[in-house]
Order: C-alpha cells, then structure tokens, then sequence
C-alpha cells in the first residue's frame, strides 16, 4: 500500500438488490467516511464515490456511483477503501495520531535503548497490535498496544517508548 493512503473503511456483504452494500467505518463518527472524497482500494487501482451512506442497526449500508445491482454490490465484498493522508484534518489534541501514523517509528525503552521499528498497527479483533522489527533482527514481533506497553508516543519525534511484557524482546 503506497504510505500516503490511509485505511478507512472496508465493504461487507451486498445488501438488498439494488446494488447496496455493507460498509464497515473506521473513522471516529461512522457516518464522516462519506465526506472524505472518492476512496481508493489497497493499491490504488480502483476508484470508489460513496453515493450515499446510512445507518442501519449495528452497520452502515452505502450506495457507490456506478453500483447498479446485487451481482456489482457482492463483488466490493471485502475491499478495504483508504483516502490519501492529506484530506484527514490534522490532529487536534496532543496525544491524537493517526496509527498509519506509527508506521516507521522507532520503538524504545524508557532508558532510550532502541527495540526496533514499528512496521505495522495491525488489528485482529481484539485490540490493537504494534508490530516491531527488532533492532536485533529476527521474525518482528507483536505487541499489545495499550496504554501500559506503550505509555509514550511521540509521533513527531518518530518515537514509541514502549515497556513491553517480560520476554518478549529477549533473545
């Protein structure tokens, strides 16, 4: 995925047969992912307008501009849409990032002591992950990305201090 795209959503399940399709949001209010512009596919291949987006129990249901039909709605089933990193608006708050954000950080100890970099914020349903490529090299490593494995992060510092569970950085 080039690093200027960021992910924001992914299409489920066709819904009716009209050419409406599920739509899981990613962003802080669900219903905004509409007013971020046409959204691209993982490669930026393909190009996505959200024609329409609405509430629906527990989901989003979206109509998407030249998505006319059932057949059409069930082949979007799983694409991830990102939009490029320069229409999100800039934080706002002092701890506020974004996680694609993370990526290429330097991940250290409270005595600065380099553990590696961050390569990716992966999320596999139960809570966001930090992957780390250890400075020593070898497999990376996940680790929870919580509050107290990771009580620092300085994005423009390109730094995450980070006190990981016992073991796990050890050789």
């Amino acid at each position: 995925m080039p690093p200027a795209l960021v992910l924001l959503g992914r299409f489920g399940r066709a819904h009716g047969v009209k050419g409406e399709v599920r739509l899981q949001s990613f962003t802080a209010d669900p219903l905004a992912i509409a007013g971020y512009g046409p959204l691209t596919s993982e490669d930026g291949g393909r190009v996505f307008v959200l024609a329409g987006v609405r509430p629906a129990g527990d989901m989003l249901i979206a109509r998407v501009a030249g998505v006319d039909g059932r057949e059409a709605a069930e082949a979007l089933n799983g694409i991830a849409l990102h939009a490029p990193r320069e229409r999100l608006p800039a934080p706002t708050a002092e701890d506020e990032f974004l996680m694609a954000d993370l990526v290429g950080c330097r991940a250290v100890r409270a005595d600065g002591t380099e553990v590696g970099e961050i390569i990716d914020v992966p999320n596999y349903g139960a809570g966001d992950l930090l992957d780390i490529r250890p400075a020593r090299g070898g497999p990376s490593v996940l680790m929870p990305f919580t509050k107290a494995c990771a009580p620092v992060v300085d994005v423009a510092q390109r730094r995450v201090e980070i006190d990981p569970p016992a073991g796990l950085f050890d050789d």
